[in-house]
């Protein structure tokens, strides 16, 4: 496969679970549920978002320009269906609750590319520490939510 394509195609996929937040909006409920005082702006979350995703595609072109379709980027994979989940979760079933143990496994999933992606590329393992950092802040802001917010029973 050609470079360009690949590096193409791993920012493809990266837009592709970038459309799950806007498919699945914030909107009202979001809005009026209780959060920490440390809740970022909503304004922060697409440049974020934004620069996190291109990160995450060049990782993940790093690793397949070094090594191939290795079993580090089948974890990749997982990784972004996670993340393209979370938004269906928290947003589409106003599910804090359950959205919060779909993190964790996204966590898990990102922490596992890092150091399954570290003797291939180190650059690639590098470019992934921003994202798990801030899905361990989203992680943190997740569950204050949901503490704040019990679902009636």
């Amino acid at each position: 496969m050609n470079s360009t394509f690949a590096f193409l195609g791993f920012f493809a996929a990266c837009f592709l679970v970038a459309c799950s937040g806007a498919v699945f909006r914030p909107g009202d409920w979001y809005e009026n549920l209780a959060k920490p005082s440390w809740n970022p702006p909503n304004w922060l979350f697409a440049p974020a978002w934004t620069l996190l995703y291109i990160l995450i595609a060049i990782a993940g072109w790093l690793v397949w320009r070094e090594a191939g379709f290795v079993p580090a980027l089948a974890l990749y994979g997982v990784q972004l269906l996670l993340n393209a989940g979370w938004s269906a979760v928290f947003f589409g079933l106003k599910r804090p609750d359950l959205a919060f143990g779909e993190l964790v496994l996204l966590w898990l999933s990102i922490l596992g590319c890092i150091l399954l992606f570290a003797p291939i590329s180190t650059t690639a393992a590098w470019l992934m520490v921003p994202y798990l950092a801030w899905v361990t802040f989203a992680g943190a802001l997740n569950f204050a939510i949901w503490q704040r917010n019990p679902r009636p029973a």
